[in-house]
């Protein structure tokens, strides 16, 4: 009988860079953020933020929605379902890598 796949192979890449981590965390516990106030909260430039953005709207992460407000453009942002998924996922391989005795909730 193998052993059992260590937690590390259900880490999510897209998730390994800094910001899209944290990118991701903030916005798992909102319905949606504005740009701005995303990038205020995670001290990065627009430009960074915008890469970032970029990398795991490719990946279904997140959702950018580009409406106006008077004559200014405004992009707020959101996860998807499968990246709300995906993230619990991840905390949840996190978890099991920081404590060997947390079971593995992906099989229950």
């Amino acid at each position: 009988m193998s052993a059992p796949q260590h937690p590390r192979f259900a880490l999510d890449s897209s998730l390994a860079h800094p910001v899209r981590f944290s990118l991701v965390a903030a916005l798992a516990s909102v319905e949606k953020v504005a740009f701005g106030d995303l990038r205020d909260e995670l001290q990065v430039s627009d430009s960074v933020l915008s890469k970032q953005i970029a990398e795991l709207e490719k990946a279904g992460f997140v959702r950018a929605t580009k409406s106006f407000v008077g004559k200014r453009p405004r992009t707020t942002l959101s996860l998807t379902s499968d990246g709300l998924v995906r993230w619990r996922g991840h905390l949840d391989a996190l978890r099991r890598i920081a404590d060997p005795g947390i079971p593995d909730r992906r099989s229950s």
